[in-house]
C-alpha cells in the first residue's frame, strides 16, 4: 500500500476519544487531540497519563513507553490543527446532528487523501459519509469502552467506502494489537444490536416487577456468567447512550421489539444517567453502589 497511516486526529476528548488517543500513541502513532473546550483536552491528557501510569504500575508497559507515548499526543485546539493527519476519527456524542456538523466543519482542512472515520456505536455510516466531501474515504471504526482494555474494534463500511480505505482501516486496527470484526452498515452494527436489546429487556424485567435491580444483576452474573449485570453495565455505558442506541434500532428497523423501555426513558429524563452523574440504576454517591429501586 502506497499510503501509510502515521498521524491520527481525534475529535472529542471524552471517555472514548481519550481512550483512542491512549492506544494509538502507545502503538507509535502521532496523535492530535481536538475538542471544542480546551479544558477538556487538558483533562483528557491528565486522564491518559493517569491510565498509562496505572499500566506501568501493573507491569503492562514500561515507564519509558509511557513517556514516549505521552510525547506523541498534542492538543489541537482548532480543527485546522488536524490538517496534517492521515486519519481523523470523530468520537463525539452519539448524536447524528452533532456528528454531521463536525464532518462538514473539518473536511475543508483535511488533505484530499486523508481518511475520515466515525466511532459511532449505532448511526448509519452511509448517511454520515454523505455529509462529507469524501464518502469513498469514510469508514466506521467503532472502539469498545474502555478502549485500552477492550480487545474488539468493529469496522463498518458505508455503501461508498472503497477497498483501499477498508484495507488501511484494517491495518490500523491490527497495529493497535486489537481484533477487527467487520459489520454491515445496519443500525447498531453487531455488538450493540445484540447487547442493547438485552439491557433494554433487563430494564423491562425491572419495570414489570419481575425482579429487583440486585436480583436481575445477580441472576445474569451468576446464571449466565456475565462479568457484570446488565443494569450495572447500563450505568457504566450511560443510560442516555443506551436510550439513543435503542432509538436508532427502533427508528431504523421499525420493529416493536426494539421499543425503549419507558423506565429507561424516565431515568434519562430525570438526568440519572449512571456512573457519570452518580445515579442510575445504582446510586454511586456513598461508599458503595446502592440499587435505586
Amino acid at each position: 500500500m502506497d499510503q501509510e497511516i502515521r498521524t491520527i486526529g481525534i475529535i472529542g476528548a471524552g471517555q472514548m476519544g481519550n481512550g483512542i488517543a491512549h492506544v494509538a500513541s502507545v502503538a507509535g502513532f502521532e496523535v492530535k487531540l481536538h475538542d471544542i473546550a480546551e479544558d477538556r483536552i487538558k483533562a483528557a491528557l491528565a486522564t491518559i497519563d493517569g491510565n498509562m501510569a496505572r499500566q506501568v504500575s501493573k507491569g503492562a508497559i514500561a515507564d519509558e513507553i509511557r513517556r514516549d507515548a505521552m510525547s506523541r499526543i498534542a492538543a489541537a485546539p482548532s480543527l485546522e490543527g488536524l490538517g496534517a493527519c492521515d486519519l481523523v476519527i470523530e468520537a463525539a456524542t452519539e448524536s447524528e446532528e452533532i456528528k454531521r456538523k463536525i464532518f462538514t466543519s473539518v473536511c475543508p482542512y483535511l488533505r484530499p487523501d486523508a481518511l475520515l472515520a466515525s466511532n459511532t456505536s449505532s448511526i448509519s455510516i452511509t448517511r454520515l459519509a454523505a455529509a462529507t466531501d469524501r464518502p469513498e474515504r469514510f469508514i466506521g471504526i467503532h472502539f469498545m469502552n474502555p478502549v485500552p482494555l477492550m480487545q474488539l474494534v468493529e469496522l463498518i463500511r458505508g455503501i461508498a467506502t472503497d477497498d483501499h480505505t477498508f484495507e488501511l482501516a484494517k491495518d490500523f486496527v491490527a497495529r493497535l494489537h486489537k481484533t477487527a470484526s467487520v459489520s454491515e452498515d445496519f443500525p447498531a452494527f453487531i455488538v450493540n444490536r445484540i447487547l442493547l436489546p438485552m439491557i433494554n429487556e433487563a430494564v423491562y424485567t425491572l419495570y414489570e416487577g419481575v425482579g429487583s435491580v440486585e436480583a436481575i444483576d445477580t441472576a445474569m452474573r451468576l446464571g449466565a456468567n456475565h462479568p457484570m449485570g446488565p443494569l450495572q453495565l447500563a450505568d457504566f455505558i450511560g443510560l442516555d447512550t443506551c436510550l439513543s442506541v435503542m432509538q436508532v434500532l427502533h427508528d431504523g428497523l421499525a420493529d416493536s421489539k426494539y421499543r425503549p423501555c419507558p423506565l429507561l426513558v424516565k431515568y434519562v429524563e430525570a438526568g440519572w444517567l449512571g456512573r457519570k452523574t452518580k445515579r442510575g440504576f445504582y446510586d454511586y454517591r456513598g461508599e458503595k453502589p446502592v440499587p435505586t429501586r
